[in-house]
């Protein structure tokens, strides 16, 4: 018997009855869920002696962290499920939309962000050309909130997709803590198509590009699921300070498969066109003109990643993916960073910058004489074995000259002598 008869259901009205089960179904969809209740019992109470990761920044003692809670539903509609990680100007959190019921990360800006720089950054990347092939690689904005604070004082919160852990994390998972030559051209390739779209179509200069700036995008969407169970069955260690919660950061497990690695955190970045001389990037990955205080612009972004990739396939000194870096900087006198301890090392791996960079900072004669003499009261490291000719790699014959061919690239002195994004995604030892 045809079943829409025995429904009682005449052949002519079956399409429009079909059309209404599907409307009805999507009705049921984007039914708006109902919020999830978090337990406030159970959990790990954190020692008050014990500074728990925002406590330990001074902005926290001064009351710049919006007071996030597992729980909360934010703007009416994002329910945090629990914390993903901190910085000295945020905290991330995963949360979901009760109303499409997709997972978001919120990263909430502390409040002396409150001029929302890193959304308008991001909001300028949304637009600048989608099409481009680098646009998949940068991380983007969904909303940009504004939360209000009792007491006066908004915090921006920037909605975001969640994505995975960092490329410091990655090999964590990796029993050799290393990647593979292959995950690392195809991870490389991504970064320099994002910095393509980011220097070309954005003209934006990232200033802080590092593997904890580079997310994996999460395919396998179980793990969030199973963050929010984790969170249910076992609440996150938490402390009380002045009547504000501190969370514990909880940590995705590992997916069945990985998404395409996406540059992030925008905070930093500056308007490339416009030059300047100012401190910037991370101490031991700073180019020579951040060092020397010439003007600087795009290529020190492509300085980053040559500055962490040289290591990562040495032996001796290792950078990225065994916790140490190419560059130390750590001053004989106290062992701290300094600068001038710093380009002793770049000079041990590079030679003697050329005299015209020299002229042009106005740092440099703290360093070194009128003709180019190092004058700085720190040895220049000798038998290093870690100079781009001399260096012990994994890699060897064709590969290892491929290898250093595009770490020469990108490590020059000069900053107009380094390659650009464009040209590395050229480079032979990527496309081998």
């Amino acid at each position: 018997m045809d079943t829409r008869i025995a429904c009682g259901l005449l052949p002519s009205a079956a399409p429009r009855m079909a059309s209404v089960l599907r409307w009805a179904r999507a009705l049921a969809r984007k039914a708006p869920l109902a919020p999830l209740r978090f337990p406030s019992s159970g959990f790990t109470v954190i020692d008050s002696s014990v500074l728990l990761e925002e406590e330990r920044f001074e902005g926290f003692a001064a009351g710049d962290f919006y007071p996030v809670n597992i729980g909360d539903v934010l703007a009416s509609r994002y329910q945090v499920l629990g914390k993903l990680g901190f910085g000295s100007t945020s905290t991330v959190w995963l949360a979901r939309n009760l109303v499409n019921q997709e997972h978001v990360a919120l990263k909430v800006c502390t409040r002396d962000l409150a001029d929302g720089h890193e959304s308008k950054i991001l909001e300028a990347i949304a637009k600048a050309n989608p099409s481009h092939p680098g646009y998949r690689y940068v991380r983007t904005a969904l909303e940009t909130l504004q939360l209000e604070r009792p007491g006066g004082g908004d915090h921006c919160c920037i909605v975001q997709r969640p994505m995975w852990d960092s490329w410091s994390d990655l090999v964590r998972w990796n029993d050799s803590g290393l990647f593979s030559e292959d995950l690392l051209k195809a991870g490389l390739r991504c970064l320099f198509l994002a910095l393509d779209y980011l220097h070309s179509e954005c003209r934006l200069v990232h200033t802080d590009i590092k593997a904890d700036n580079i997310l994996q995008g999460i395919n396998d969407k179980r793990i969030l699921e199973a963050f929010t169970q984790a969170e249910l069955a076992t609440p996150a260690p938490r402390k009380t300070v002045g009547g504000v919660t501190i969370y514990a950061s909880r940590r995705f497990g590992l997916p069945r498969t990985f998404g395409e690695p996406v540059l992030s955190d925008f905070g930093a970045a500056v308007q490339g066109d416009l030059k300047r001389d100012h401190d910037a990037q991370p101490a031991v990955y700073r180019s020579p003109e951040v060092m020397l205080g010439t003007e600087w612009s795009y290529p020190v972004d492509i300085w980053n990643p040559g500055a962490n990739e040289a290591r990562n396939n040495t032996k001796k000194i290792w950078d990225l993916f065994e916790g140490r870096h190419l560059f130390h900087g750590n001053d004989p006198a106290d062992q701290m960073y300094s600068t001038r301890a710093h380009l002793a090392e770049v000079i041990g791996l590079l030679g003697a910058p050329p005299v015209d960079l020299l002229r042009r900072g106005r740092r440099s004669r703290e360093f070194f004489a009128e003709d180019g003499t190092w004058i700085a009261d720190v040895r220049i490291p000798s038998g290093m074995s870690s100079s781009l000719d001399t260096c012990e790699m994994r890699l060897e014959g064709d590969s290892r000259k491929r290898f250093l061919g595009l770490v020469r690239g990108m490590l020059q002195w000069r900053p107009e002598d380094r390659k650009t994004a464009k040209q590395l995604l050229q480079d032979p030892w990527i496309n081998s």
